[in-house]
């Protein structure tokens, strides 16, 4: 599976808020402490994959019938 690409996010300290853009959709909004909890995680990790974990486009579950279809072995 390729990796998540095209998310970006916003800080604003001020109000502790953080915007996740998708393209130039924007895809959620945190506030709080999900905000700096999420802020945490992207200095961790891979910015595009919690990015995309924390927006829900990430595993929708068909991954594992895709790769096991006749057609995607190898």
């Amino acid at each position: 599976m390729p990796n998540p690409h095209g998310f970006t996010y916003t800080h604003h300290p001020a109000t502790t808020t953080v915007t996740i853009t998708h393209g130039t959709r924007p895809a959620t909004t945190l506030r709080g402490p999900r905000a700096t909890q999420f802020l945490a995680e992207v200095e961790k990790g891979d910015p595009q994959l919690v990015m995309a974990r924390w927006t829900g486009n990430y595993k929708h579950g068909n991954e594992r019938t895709a790769r096991n279809h006749p057609r995607n072995r190898r």
